[in-house]
Order: C-alpha cells, then sequence, then structure tokens
C-alpha cells in the first residue's frame, strides 16, 4: 500500500474546486466557463506545462479545448488524462465535473516536478455536455496526424460518496455483482481496454483507504449506453485504448445535473486519494 501523498492536499483540491463551481454553460453562463477556461490554462502554464488551444466551431461559435504537455513527444505514444470542464445550465458544477478538473490539474500540478518517462497530456475538454464535442474533435485530430496513444483516462465525477446501504444503484443486471454503498471509484473499460484497466485499477487499489471497482463492456459499450457518457468514448469509438474513472454519476449521486451539486457535497478525502491514485497510476504506467 502506498499512503496518501502529503502533496495531494484535500486544501490545494478545495482551492481550485472554489474557482471552477458555479454554472458553466455556453447557453447561459458562458462568461464563466470562459473564466474557467482562463484559468485551467494560466494553471498549467504556472506548472511549466506547454500549453496550446484546440480550437473548434460548434454551431457557427468558436470553442477550444485546453492541452497542458508535459514530457518529450519522442518518448513514445502519450498518455492523455481528460476531464471536462463544461456544466449544464441551472447546476453550480461541482462534482460534473468540477471535480474531474480539480484533480486533472492537482495531478499535472504533482507531476510536473517529477521525472516521467513518457509523455502526458492534460486536457480540459470543452462542450462535454453537448455530446463530448471537444473530446470528439481532439480524438479525431490524433488520429488523423496518425499518432498513438499510450492510455487516455477521463476524469468523470470523482468526488461524491455515500457510505449508507442501498446508496449505489447499477445499470440493469449488474447490481448482484458489485456493492451497495456508494463508497468506492469506479474504473471502466471496452475490451481493447481491458489490459490497460487491469494495469491501472491494481496500482489504483495501492492506495491505501481506496475502494476501485472495474467493469469491462463489450465493443464500445453500446449494450451499456450510460457508461458512454464521457470523454473516454470518443477515444473507445477510434480504437484507442481508454478508461472511464467515475465516481458512478446518476447511479449514487442525487445532486446529479442540479442546483444543489455543489462543493459542500463533496468527500474531499476521497478526491485526494483518486488523486493519488492516478499519479501512482501515471507514473508506474
Amino acid at each position: 500500500m502506498i499512503a496518501s501523498s502529503p502533496t495531494t492536499s484535500t486544501a490545494e483540491l478545495k482551492k481550485k474546486l472554489q474557482r471552477i463551481v458555479g454554472e458553466r454553460s455556453p447557453f447561459s453562463n458562458s462568461r464563466h466557463l470562459a473564466a474557467v477556461e482562463n484559468y485551467i490554462e494560466r494553471e498549467f502554464e504556472s506548472y511549466g506545462l506547454s500549453v496550446e488551444s484546440d480550437t473548434f466551431t460548434y454551431w457557427g461559435r468558436s470553442y477550444r479545448n485546453v492541452i497542458g504537455r508535459l514530457g518529450a513527444a519522442r518518448s513514445g505514444p502519450p498518455i492523455i488524462l481528460g476531464a471536462h470542464f463544461d456544466s449544464v445550465e441551472g447546476s453550480p458544477g461541482a462534482d460534473d465535473n468540477a471535480s474531474g478538473v480539480a484533480v486533472l490539474l492537482e495531478v499535472a500540478r504533482i507531476l510536473s516536478g517529477l521525472r516521467l518517462h513518457s509523455q502526458v497530456l492534460f486536457c480540459a475538454f470543452n462542450l462535454e455536455e453537448l455530446n463530448m464535442i471537444g473530446s470528439a474533435h481532439f480524438a479525431k485530430k490524433l488520429k488523423a496526424a496518425g499518432v498513438k496513444v499510450r492510455a487516455m483516462v477521463s476524469l468523470e465525477m470523482v468526488g461524491f460518496t455515500d457510505p449508507k446501504p442501498g446508496s449505489q444503484q447499477y445499470p440493469v443486471g449488474l447490481r448482484w455483482f458489485y456493492p451497495d454503498r456508494g463508497d468506492f471509484i469506479g474504473v471502466i473499460g471496452n475490451w481493447r481496454s481491458s489490459l490497460l484497466l487491469r494495469q491501472f485499477s491494481r496500482l489504483l487499489r495501492q492506495v491505501r483507504g481506496l475502494s476501485v471497482e472495474t467493469l469491462t463492456v463489450m465493443g464500445n459499450g453500446f449494450l451499456v449506453p450510460q457508461v458512454r457518457l464521457s470523454d473516454h468514448s470518443p477515444f473507445w469509438d477510434l480504437g484507442y485504448p481508454a478508461l472511464l474513472v467515475t465516481d458512478t454519476a446518476f447511479f449514487r449521486n442525487p445532486h446529479y445535473h442540479g442546483p444543489s451539486d455543489t462543493v459542500e457535497t463533496l468527500d474531499l478525502e476521497f478526491m485526494a486519494r483518486v488523486c493519488q491514485g492516478v499519479i501512482h497510476a501515471v507514473l508506474n504506467l
């Protein structure tokens, strides 16, 4: 077991969450969406990452993903860590998905001070809530350029727990195989990503106090459509190995897509353990 890193603090995560939380929809609060986008860019720059804008057009308007690169491209296929920074209308989006972005930033901050064997791309994706528009654009761009990918990991809602019996729900047919308490982190891959899933989840489980449950789905997940609802699915569709890391969203969190999805509902200790697990996994993949 590895202990929680002293550099992965709940205070750092909370500070980041407070900068991100607030409605971030291009339709109802484009100002805060842009402010968070710029905040992510400044954070990446402050860690010494090489930062680029991945621009795309949606309904005649220009948007961008913010990409931070760490390490040399010549070190081989990159590891991609992604999290979307937009939210739905009417929700401050703390778990969905300020939690994922806060962990993304904290992982970037810590890894930027370490020596890595592979290049890591930290991708803050835009317009995920409109059917993964930003991540689909980026994945297609990589594919068109012939870029091979070592692993893609989508951090999608990683901050909510509920230890009460019966608090955890599942898609049809799965509840017999998994715990009924919502106190674990879930890792989901498709068959093409099964080796990556085994490696990544084994490394996550080495974090003391972090319970991990995994699921492998056939094909690209179309038989269990709920597992496709994040930025890993465009990578699956293009044949890349990709994982979803999640607290299971609406199968656990009653505040999903609502006005009560606030920082106060999150489990910061759980988030810190997830963060430490992602750091450990990236370092050892």
